[in-house]
């Protein structure tokens, strides 16, 4: 079955590029389009499609207040948001308000389809300029401190470290010196025992707990 998306942003010509690069792709079926964030939320209920492609400022509601209310609704259907401005707080807004994915509209096309993919199977997707300039301001403590959640173990807790870094398994494997198997295994229980949906979301965690501080 193809992958069915909805695009939600107020300039048509924005739309009909997106439209275009993922119509031509297998598997990935466009179903409905809004210009604003009210017509994406009653879209998203009416068709429930596997994921939304949402620009942030838009009339009537932005796509941050759609974003909150299709997933607040339930239904399985996840978010991309979509930007020409690459600030930290429409990011941090984003993933609070759930949204598994955030991308510049600078993207490549290849990004652009790949977010789609990559989103609907679960997982969760940063633009890497996003990334690093958002983890380029924080820095972890080296000690586990008193901010340690306490359903981690110490390792867990460490491995939570070096994931608010924006580091990959090989890297967490090479940093803590375990094998990536077993890094793999750690992170899945940190993500089921704080109960987040994924990567993304264990770096926004980290920073609202203090796990990671500004500075650096």
């Amino acid at each position: 079955m193809s992958l069915r998306v909805v695009l939600a942003d107020d300039q048509d010509l924005v739309r009909a590029g997106f439209r275009v690069i993922l119509g031509t792709e297998p598997g990935i079926e466009v179903v409905g389009e809004a210009g604003d964030g009210a017509t994406a939320v009653e879209l998203v209920a009416a068709l429930r499609p596997d994921v939304v492609l949402m620009d942030v400022q838009m009339p009537r509601m932005d796509g941050l207040e759609a974003t909150r209310q299709i997933l607040s609704a339930g239904g399985g259907t996840r978010v991309v948001i979509l930007t020409t401005f690459d600030r930290e707080d429409y990011l941090f807004e984003a993933l609070r308000a759930g949204a598994s994915g955030f991308l510049l509209k600078n993207a490549s096309p290849e990004d652009l389809v790949e977010s789609v993919r990559v989103v609907a199977r679960g997982d969760a997707l940063l633009s890497p300029e996003v990334t690093r300039r958002v983890i380029a301001r924080f820095s972890a403590p080296r000690q586990p401190s008193r901010t340690r959640p306490p359903e981690l173990t110490d390792r867990e807790y460490e491995v939570l470290v070096e994931l608010a870094k924006g580091t990959s398994n090989a890297e967490i494997a090479a940093a803590l010196h375990l094998g990536e198997t077993t890094v793999k295994t750690h992170v899945s229980r940190v993500l089921s025992k704080l109960g987040l949906r994924d990567r993304t979301h264990a770096v926004v965690f980290a920073y609202e707990q203090g796990i990671v501080t500004p500075g650096g």
